[in-house]
């Protein structure tokens, strides 16, 4: 499924993949919002925390290759451990986003029932 539009045109690679992250999660009824980082928040805290369906995700959005720093890595780990779903996600596997996210709720469910 593609979510871009005419106004994605002017955004940076990184801020498209945010829109459309966004977009699918909208799509997905889940509850997301991003985090203030810049002086007034934490750094290396992922772009997009959501929560759907009682799962907890940090979404870290990428583009142009570009990889997380180890500050990011660190939350995500933290993330990890703590029961919640970390995902990193670019221009390369952003339709899959959905997809994603329906199988780490399935796997996790699996997990609580053995």
């Amino acid at each position: 499924m593609k979510w871009q539009t005419y106004k994605e045109d002017i955004l940076t690679p990184e801020k498209k993949v945010k829109t459309k992250v966004k977009r699918v999660l909208d799509f997905m009824k889940a509850y997301h919002f991003m985090p203030a980082t810049g002086g007034y928040g934490a750094s290396g805290v992922p772009d997009i925390i959501a929560c759907w369906k009682g799962m907890f995700f940090g979404i870290e959005c990428k583009a142009n290759g570009n990889k997380p720093t180890a500050l990011q890595i660190k939350h995500l780990t933290d993330i990890h451990y703590a029961g919640g779903i970390s995902i990193v996600v670019d221009e390369n596997n952003i339709d899959d986003l959905e997809e994603i996210m329906r199988k780490a709720k399935n796997e996790y469910r699996d997990k609580r029932i053995k």
